[in-house]
């Protein structure tokens, strides 16, 4: 019979063993081209600096064994030798020219944004991302799709966990997609690591990219920099679908765009806007000043029984759609159409117990806009 510290041993081997086998510190192939370039260039430097310290250990390590003083050896004495020199200068030039022509190829590639497809213009927000398909008159915000159920461990967490979205960014597969990457307020970074694609998006300065997806498929990342306290809730998804499918989808959108301008001219009722602000509040409002409207005072001031929201109506919906400069307060009078804004501030006078019992229509946030073009 075998001691327990044995088994107690072959368990704790049997699940280190387990642990291994799934952790993984390298890089991965990617699903483009370029991504499998780029992890082919990271192995062969990371073979050729692998080599350059056995070497340079193993001479090091030769040397303290075979020439230590316990064995009578007597230190050398040479200075200024050339062709020493020679070697240490040479050698490592030779190294880094080796190493530059390969990552000089990849960068020309990464960096070559000619020729594309299709070209799409992506948009950092605090908190979300806003992808413009340039001349298909197709646009849209992406959020976060995590349940606040999951955020705040009141549900089991799942595979996707703040890696879900309400409307993925779609590509179709075998098409050069060029990106367009800018920032609407501070700097984020559109990074996927499958496409081998990772930029800053700046305000004010447009940066770019591209991909070419092989396959159909799903494709996550996230927002890499730092850019305010829900910087860890905006993912981004990228599908690819087939050429069929992504006409098919986005023929979808484009008739989505024209059903939604038609809205605007719709006469709404009160509950018909209440329903539709629901979930605008809770997909661009609610990170901020709560699912119940109470805010996180100071930053976030509530809007239960706040002024802005039984307030005037022009009050409010100046605010909404110019925002608040010097506060955290987004101007949503290019983020969300002219129904959405309408509903949103609907919602927020009805809800909590405001209860105004009056409503903003989608005309009056549409004469506004034609009002600020003029």
């Amino acid at each position: 019979m075998r001691h327990p510290r044995v088994w107690m041993g072959l368990l704790l081997w049997s699940v280190l063993s387990q642990a291994q086998a799934a952790w993984t510190v390298n890089m991965t192939p990617g699903a483009t081209e370029v991504s499998r370039t780029v992890f082919d260039l990271h192995m062969t430097i990371f073979w050729i600096c692998v080599v350059i310290g056995v070497i340079v250990f193993g001479a090091m390590f030769w040397s303290m064994i075979i020439h230590r003083r316990s064995t009578g050896q007597q230190p050398a004495h040479f200075h200024e030798s050339t062709t020493v020199e020679i070697l240490w200068t040479v050698v490592p030039f030779v190294i880094l020219v080796l190493m530059a022509i390969p990552a000089t190829k990849t960068l020309i590639d990464i960096y070559d944004t000619s020729e594309s497809g299709l070209d799409v213009q992506i948009t950092g927000y605090q908190w979300k991302w806003h992808y413009k398909y340039l001349g298909q008159d197709v646009e849209f915000f992406s959020n976060l799709a995590t349940p606040s159920e999951q955020i705040h461990n009141k549900a089991p967490k799942d595979e996707h966990y703040l890696l879900e979205v309400d409307q993925p960014l779609v590509v179709p597969v075998g098409t050069k997609v060029r990106f367009l990457i800018t920032a609407a307020d501070v700097i984020h970074s559109w990074w996927v690591p499958a496409l081998a694609v990772k930029k800053d998006a700046i305000p004010g300065f447009v940066n770019e990219s591209w991909t070419r997806i092989e396959k159909p498929g799903l494709y996550r990342g996230q927002c890499t920099e730092l850019c305010g306290k829900d910087h860890g809730f905006m993912p981004i998804v990228v599908e690819a679908k087939s050429q069929e499918d992504f006409a098919k989808w986005l023929a979808a959108r484009k008739e989505e765009t024209a059903k939604l301008k038609e809205l605007t001219d719709k006469e709404w009722t009160l509950d018909e806007l209440v329903a539709r602000g629901d979930k605008v509040y809770h997909t661009s409002c609610a990170a901020c000043h709560q699912p119940e409207g109470q805010g996180m005072p100071p930053m976030f001031p509530a809007l239960k029984g706040s002024k802005i929201a039984t307030g005037p109506k022009a009050d409010h919906l100046n605010i909404v759609f110019h925002g608040k400069p010097g506060t955290s307060m987004a101007a949503f009078g290019k983020q969300l159409s002219e129904v959405d804004i309408a509903a949103v501030i609907t919602y927020e006078r009805n809800a909590w117990g405001n209860n105004t019992g009056d409503m903003v229509t989608p005309k009056e946030v549409l004469a506004l806009k034609q009002a600020e073009s003029q």
